[in-house]
Formats: C-alpha cells, sequence, structure tokens
C-alpha cells in the first residue's frame, strides 16, 4: 500500500489585526487547557472577535466558568442566538448547541443533528463563518480525537481565509489536527505558545503593547 503523501506546510508569519476581523478556533480532547493557556495572554485591546468551539464531556463543562471569568482580560462569554458580533470580545458555543454565524454577521444557535457525534460542531462553526467574513477570517484547529473542523478549514481556505493548525506532535490527541492539515495543507502550523503569542498581538488600530 502507497503511503500518503506529507502535506506541504506553508511557514509563513501570521497576519495581523487589520487583516482579519474574526478569528474562529476548535478543538476536542486537549484543547481545554491551550484555550486556558491562550486566554492568559489576550489584551483588553483585543482587535478581531474570536469565536470558540470545544467539544467537552459534561464533568470539563465546570471549567468554562473559569476561562470567562479571566481578569483583566477581553470580554469573554457564551455566545446568544441572534446576538451580533462585536471586535474585541471571545464568544464560547453554549454546550448542547450548534453555533453558527449569519450573514448579518451575528450568531445563530441550532439544536440540529450532531455532526461527528459532536454537537456544537466545529465544521458548523468554521464553514457558516467563511461564507459571513471570507479573507477577513482565520481558522484554528486545535488538538482532538476525531475529524471535525477539517471541512469547515478547508472551507475557510477556499473563501480566502487565513487557516492555521496545531503542530499535530503538540497535541494530546493528534487525529484533529493530521485531519485538519490533509484537508487543508497550506495551513499555517503553531504550538500552544505560538498561537498564544499571536493572538496576544491582535490589536485595534492604534493600540499597541499585548497587555
Amino acid at each position: 500500500m502507497t503511503a500518503p503523501v506529507p502535506p506541504r506546510i506553508v511557514n509563513m508569519p501570521l497576519p495581523g489585526t487589520q487583516s482579519l476581523d474574526l478569528v474562529v478556533i476548535g478543538g476536542s480532547a486537549g484543547a481545554i487547557e491551550v484555550i486556558s493557556h491562550m486566554v492568559t495572554q489576550l489584551s483588553n485591546r483585543l482587535g478581531p472577535a474570536i469565536a470558540v468551539v470545544i467539544h467537552m464531556a459534561q464533568d470539563a463543562r465546570a471549567m468554562l466558568p473559569e476561562i470567562l471569568s479571566a481578569s483583566g482580560r477581553p470580554l469573554m462569554k457564551t455566545a446568544e442566538d441572534k446576538e451580533p458580533i462585536a471586535p474585541g470580545t471571545v464568544y464560547f458555543a453554549p454546550p448542547g448547541y450548534h453555533l453558527l454565524i449569519e450573514e448579518q454577521r451575528t450568531f445563530a444557535l441550532s439544536v440540529d443533528e450532531p455532526e461527528h457525534f459532536s454537537r456544537p460542531s466545529i465544521d458548523v462553526l468554521f464553514e457558516s463563518a467563511a461564507d459571513a467574513y471570507g479573507p477577513r477570517l482565520a481558522g484554528v484547529v486545535l488538538s482532538g480525537a476525531n475529524t471535525d473542523g477539517a471541512a469547515g478549514l478547508r472551507a475557510i481556505a477556499a473563501a480566502g481565509g487565513v487557516t492555521i493548525v496545531q503542530r499535530p506532535s503538540t497535541a494530546e490527541a493528534a487525529t484533529m489536527p493530521e485531519a485538519a492539515l490533509q484537508a487543508s495543507p497550506h495551513s499555517h502550523l503553531v504550538d500552544a505558545q505560538e498561537l498564544a503569542q499571536w493572538l496576544g498581538s491582535l490589536q485595534r488600530h492604534g493600540a499597541s503593547g499585548t497587555s
């Protein structure tokens, strides 16, 4: 059997805030630790909005309030149905609901069937965000044990957006980032610290510093 051809990776500087209105992030097993570290690096001068889908077991959901209450950071909240997406805000998909983005850049919540055994689904968020934001969007796939997020990252690339994947060698569960790389082989590869530093650097126009 012929071995699969390794994906060709483009390691270029990640884009700055001037080119982005939204960053969407998805992960599963091992991702909540990356997200927890990420929020400690975010500035209260964050430029784009961030929307996050994490697959979590019931007992892991208790960690979300701690993440959302990180002091001195941007506003972090659970996304609400029909809520306009505000710059500089970090939104989390509520457990048990798909999180979508509508053309007018508002959130929508859905209880449609799970995708990849998951609700919320990363693909659902990423694909709807690609339609609404096109090249003003960046998508990030983190550690996880299934293939959710791969099709969504491909949709972001097709819309001209930026695609970013956690280095599989640094992921607790490499299946999700490996699938994302197969679907979008020109993605930027980052580890958790590089992602946190990049997100921390995304400032509103005219702002400086990262904390």
